[in-house]
């Protein structure tokens, strides 16, 4: 137990005493083998620290013993309960610092009871799948706590890490790894934190002038991105360029020379002929004049109120 990090006040040892009795001739077996046990007409066993005893049991095969007999044995078990924990003691004197990888273990985390239903999903649907890929067994109170048990500590981990990331709240400044999720003609919409989306706008791509955004990313890429915005709706703005900046991905110079061109907006403008998402030309429909269908919420993305060409 020690071994393997489980906190233990001190080391505890055991000893089996045996007894050969003929008449008025006795003699304390110490340690007894399976054949003594078996000949013998005692097997008496006692454990525990350096300070007492902790538990004891004991098979006879005579009628009695006398005190005096019983004190030697335990006078005998004592000597030798202490031999052992020296040899104990000289391997390992206290419990390691950090449980074994490879020890079953039960972490307990706590959540907002808001988001109880995110982690369970529908019908069970998330819960399932966490236990699914991870093998650990998760057990949701009412009260948010979660308990998280598995027979290694990586399994552990992994479904804490998967639980924590669908109750995580977004943070402005922080950056995650994501997936894109959609390519609009005006950025793209990236997964963060399992269902959260957010936009990285065509400037906040790649460091210099990109006509479409398929050039840098497609829906299934994984990229890395950084918070720069949170609206008063909860719309996420996100950055790719700040999150490579973040990373190293991109040197001092490069960096300065973006923040530059996006302060003063001389990045080239899109001809006004400019492509659509599958890369062609973008001619208007000429019927009625040329007049763009002017529709209720034709052509807009409701989300961002960006501006799709049809």
């Amino acid at each position: 137990l020690m071994d393997a990090g489980v906190p233990m006040k001190s080391a505890v040892a055991g000893i089996a005493m045996g007894l050969i009795k003929e008449g008025d001739e006795v003699r304390v077996l110490t340690d007894i083998l399976g054949l003594e046990d078996h000949l013998g007409d005692m097997d008496f066993k006692i454990c525990g620290t350096r300070e007492g005893i902790t538990a004891f049991q004991m098979d006879m095969k005579v009628t009695g013993l006398s005190s005096d007999i019983m004190r030697q044995a335990l006078d005998q078990a004592r000597r030798a309960r202490l031999t052992v924990l020296d040899k104990m003691d000289a391997c390992l004197a206290a419990s390691r610092d950090e449980l074994s990888p490879h020890a079953p273990r039960i972490v307990s985390i706590k959540i907002d009871v808001e988001k109880i239903r995110d982690v369970i999903g529908p019908g069970g649907k998330i819960v399932r799948e966490i236990q699914a890929k991870t093998g650990a067994e998760i057990n949701i109170e009412d009260d948010g706590t979660i308990n998280v048990a598995s027979a290694d500590g990586e399994s552990v981990e992994k479904a804490i890490a998967m639980i924590e990331q669908i109750t995580a709240d977004v943070e402005l400044g922080e950056v995650y790894h994501g997936t894109v999720a959609r390519v609009m003609s005006f950025g793209a919409f990236v997964s963060i934190l399992g269902k959260k989306e957010g936009l990285v706008r065509m400037p906040d791509l790649a460091l210099e002038y990109i006509d479409r955004v398929e050039d840098v990313v497609d829906v299934g890429d994984e990229i890395d991105v950084k918070v720069i915005e949170i609206d008063s709706m909860g719309r996420i703005n996100l950055s790719k360029v700040e999150a490579d900046f973040e990373l190293g991905r991109i040197n001092q110079d490069e960096y300065d020379a973006f923040k530059k061109k996006a302060r003063g907006g001389d990045r080239p403008r899109r001809s006004s002929g400019g492509h659509d998402r599958h890369g062609g030309g973008g001619s208007r429909d000429r019927r009625g004049g040329g007049s763009r269908d002017r529709r209720p919420g034709g052509g807009h993305d409701r989300d961002r109120g960006g501006r799709s060409r049809r």
